[in-house]
């Protein structure tokens, strides 16, 4: 419909024999003792919250990449978030099996190995094997859903929106029983972001479904920032793109930005009660730089600025 895709690798066949190879022949994976960080001031721990992480545009197998993973290990340590949502461009560049060992599994090994699933949702860079791959857990499908606790999570590809997959999200939010309904995908439907800016056609297709049906929440990527909009037409969306990658300076700092971090790698964890969905956006240096509360049935008080 709107944004082309490169063609899938041949990669595909090979996806779930990455974590195969030989201990030996890995490089060092990311370890939890390089940095020390006290748990996130914001959020309130409650007893049978869901709790999750945000993280997207990150693939890169470089170092910011390495150290913003190593925060996010240390906060989950002491804010044990189950699993992990990614907003698009999971992987840059070579996607083979060597790549992926690289470039994902072993920066987030010690999640990895604690239990942490990562649910991701695709970008432009990503090719479409990537949906087979199964420590990304999309089934096969390139867009799909999810409950867990009170939230509905709907994952979707914004670089092919097709008439088949907006039809499947009507079709999903309307069934939804769910308090809370969130969806996440690569491209913004609001952003200040000097390079990209907000995607009109996007948000034209898929905003009457997401507030018809009463989604509260909306997390993409792209933008190689952080950034927390206003609220629009009763739906609170972020951008969560510098997990890897970073673009300093690049927030316009427009009237749709209620607060912005465009000057370090960052990743976003929340907790979700019935009411509320509680967030904190950590920098990779462990600096919380924003922080709030969303209520389910609209608004939202902030803690930092």
């Amino acid at each position: 419909m709107m944004f082309g895709r490169r063609a899938a690798s041949f990669f595909v066949v090979l996806l779930s024999l990455v974590t195969a190879l030989p201990a030996q022949s890995r490089p060092p994976a990311a370890s939890d003792s390089q940095v020390s960080l006290p748990p996130p001031r914001t959020l309130p721990m409650q007893e049978g919250t869901t709790r999750f992480a945000v993280l997207g545009d990150m693939g890169t197998g470089g170092t910011r990449q390495r150290e913003t993973a190593r925060t996010m290990s240390e906060v989950q340590s002491r804010f044990p978030f189950t699993f992990v949502i990614t907003v698009g461009d999971n992987i840059y560049g070579g996607q083979g099996v060597e790549d992926m060992e690289r470039k994902f599994y072993l920066p987030y090994k010690p999640l990895l190995d604690r239990g942490v699933t990562f649910h991701a949702s695709l970008g432009n860079h990503d090719e479409l094997g990537q949906r087979f791959y199964k420590l990304f857990n999309m089934g096969g499908e390139r867009y799909y859903t999810f409950t867990r606790g009170p939230v509905q999570f709907f994952a979707l590809d914004s670089t092919l929106m097709t008439r088949e997959q907006l039809n499947w999200l009507e079709l999903g939010l309307e069934r939804s029983t769910s308090p809370w309904k969130i969806a996440y995908f690569h491209h913004p439907l609001y952003s200040s972001g000097r390079r990209h800016g907000p995607q009109i056609v996007l948000r034209g297709a898929l905003e009457p479904l997401l507030g018809s049906y009463g989604t509260q929440v909306v997390f993409a990527g792209h933008e190689h920032f952080y950034e927390r909009l206003t609220s629009q037409r009763g739906i609170q969306h972020f951008i969560a793109g510098s997990g890897g990658q970073l673009r300093k300076g690049n927030i316009r700092r427009s009237s749709d930005t209620a607060a912005g971090f465009d000057t370090d790698n960052a990743f976003m964890v929340v907790e979700v009660n019935d009411d509320d969905l509680y967030f904190e956006t950590i920098s990779r240096q462990g600096e919380t730089v924003d922080a709030g509360v969303v209520g389910r049935t609209g608004g939202i008080r902030t803690t930092t600025q």
